[in-house]
């Protein structure tokens, strides 16, 4: 069918309900106060939660009722029972899931930046995501505590923009970014349904209306549970692992310790990394690990060596994501825009979002370094997209080189193509990661 762009809030719509859904954006505006204090009710502790929850006595019931249903699980409940339940919340999850606020940037955020990248006038070459919306934190709604979900709905801009498939299965098909406490209850959902059972724990299972920090595991998992391949790597400092003793991993094999929001609940065995990493070994020359556990991770050899040093691994990892390793289609080109999914960025206490990378070639020709382009929830979209139209001053909001990276120990998360069937579902609620050791 046709798709036409929406004049108010740029997305992709069917020709014939254009006027319509671009009719409902005047329709929202009359409206706005009723979505404003249904924000700041949602934003409220749930008592009780708006999801209806089935007692027990109610599938015991169901269960002597219907010989024929399935095995009991240990807890009462069959698992027809359970399946009913979590799709009646999901219903009624899409029903009165609330689209995110964010500054909408004219003429879009990305185009702004290529354009400055485009009249930069070092020799240098570039590589873009080709579509994010800046969601920045709210003074008086998850200031200190929202990044990892601000990074959730940046990226989940991007799917929703350049990936059909992606559309038509995340929220329930809505077409739009939820605000902050539908996508906690989003999680729940998904660990209600068995992903990430051992990383839910930590939170005791229940994540709305709650201020705590969540990290990588928590947006590999809210992904996954949508059927996106949703992938971890961790990138460790030899250092720290040589002085620590404590147990991090979920099997009690790995010394790093882990701080904040960091993952503690990954299995690390013999996982793989990105097939830009396995192609690139033949021309690197000292050692770093990839290790892991994964039948549904990405290509790569079962020994990775690199000659990165420090956290130069981490920058070329991010140049070869976003490059695939085609570095000749630049030609004369200054910028280009890739099709990669932007990477979820974290550290100890922070997140960000990286939407690209830049290359820069020093005067003598032969030294190039690697400034990481990526947006911070903490700075304002206002004054970024000021930044940007006047050219100044936005390197300092946006780009950072590897000096900037001091911290013993880095997490991404990347979204493979795709939509995983029935079988990849249930290995995808198991999450591991890619080990890189520098």
């Amino acid at each position: 069918m046709d798709h036409s762009i929406c004049p108010i809030c740029h997305l992709p719509v069917l020709s014939l309900q254009l006027e319509r859904h671009a009719n409902s954006h005047f329709e929202d505006e009359e409206f706005a106060r009723d979505i404003e204090l249904a924000q700041q009710i949602a934003l409220a502790p749930p008592s009780p939660p708006f999801i209806p929850v089935i007692n027990d006595m109610a599938y015991e019931t169901n269960a002597r009722e219907s010989p024929e249903s399935s095995v009991s699980r240990s807890d009462g409940r069959t698992s027809d029972a359970r399946d009913s339940d979590i799709d009646e919340k999901i219903c009624y999850l899409i029903g009165l899931q609330i689209r995110a606020p964010f500054y909408q940037v004219e003429a879009g955020l990305m185009l702004l930046l290529r354009k400055c990248l485009e009249s930069d006038n070092e020799n240098s070459a570039s590589i873009l995501s080709g579509y994010v919306d800046h969601f920045q934190s709210i003074e008086s709604e998850d200031v200190g505590w929202g990044c990892g979900w601000r990074n959730i709905q940046m990226l989940s801009s991007h799917l929703l923009m350049r990936r059909q498939d992606a559309r038509e299965v995340l929220f329930g098909g809505a077409g739009y970014v939820p605000d902050i406490v539908s996508l906690q209850r989003w999680l729940e959902i998904a660990w209600e349904r068995g992903f990430d059972s051992l990383g839910s724990s930590h939170f005791n299972h229940k994540i709305y209306g709650k201020k705590n920090w969540i990290g990588t595991t928590e947006c590999a998992t809210l992904f996954r549970s949508f059927g996106l391949r949703a992938r971890i790597v961790d990138f460790d400092s030899k250092d720290i692992k040589a002085k620590s003793s404590a147990p991090a991993s979920r099997h009690g094999t790995s010394g790093i310790k882990v701080y904040g929001p960091m993952d503690r609940y990954l299995c690390r065995g013999v996982t793989n990394i990105p097939h830009a990493i396995a192609s690139e070994q033949e021309n690197l020359s000292s050692s770093s690990t990839c290790a892991g556990k994964g039948s549904v991770t990405s290509t790569c050899s079962s020994s990775a060596t690199m000659s990165l040093k420090g956290h130069q691994v981490l920058i070329d990892w991010v140049w070869n994501y976003f490059s695939d390793n085609k570095l000749t289609k630049f030609g004369n080109a200054r910028v280009i825009v890739s099709e990669k999914v932007p990477l979820y960025f974290q550290h100890d206490g922070h997140s960000r979002t990286i939407v690209g990378i830049q290359v820069k070639h020093q005067p003598k020709g032969s030294q190039v370094r690697f400034p990481l382009i990526r947006l911070d929830d903490t700075i304002k979209t206002a004054a970024l997209e000021r930044s940007l139209k006047d050219n100044a001053g936005w390197q300092k909001l946006i780009k950072r080189g590897v000096h900037t990276l001091r911290k013993p120990q880095y997490q991404l998360c990347y979204i493979d193509p795709g939509v995983a069937c029935a079988k990849e579902m249930e290995q995808l609620k198991t999450l591991d990661s890619a080990y890189v050791e520098f």
